[in-house]
């Protein structure tokens, strides 16, 4: 299957959805292993460590220091990940609102980490530049 590869298209059924919870950005040293009593919903090795993205709780929990407290929204959309300047739209729209934003696109939908304090704000961006491709 698929995903959607038109900008319009993916702008116009995006339907942004903002997961419960705050969730945080971590690091482990390179050689380190990610503790067990923890369920990231992202793990992504660089030369300098691994990121793990976390619920705060879970972070908290496991004795971890922690940055960038934000709220998960997926927009819904099946994006294909060809898709040219979905992100780009978005990104530049949420930083004319000053919000700044981490996205991931995984390979059905795309994600956004904004900060938990501009969630709901994010979300009224998003969901007006989605109605204002509608009509």
């Amino acid at each position: 299957m698929t995903g959607e590869r038109s900008l319009d298209a993916l702008l116009r059924n995006m339907k942004p959805d903002m997961l419960d919870g705050t969730f945080v950005f971590c690091t482990l040293a390179p050689s380190a292993s990610i503790p067990a009593i923890i369920s990231p919903v992202l793990t992504f090795r660089e030369r300098e460590g691994t990121t793990l993205v976390l619920l705060h709780e879970e972070a908290e929990r496991a004795g971890l220091r922690y940055a960038f407290p934000s709220r998960l929204i997926t927009l819904t959309v099946h994006s294909a990940l060809d898709a040219v300047g979905f992100l780009a739209a978005i990104t530049t729209r949420l930083a004319e609102a000053g919000i700044s934003v981490n996205a991931v696109s995984a390979f059905y939908h795309d994600h956004l980490f904004v900060p938990a304090d501009r969630a709901e704000e994010a979300m009224k961006v998003l969901q007006e530049m989605a109605k204002a491709r509608s009509a």
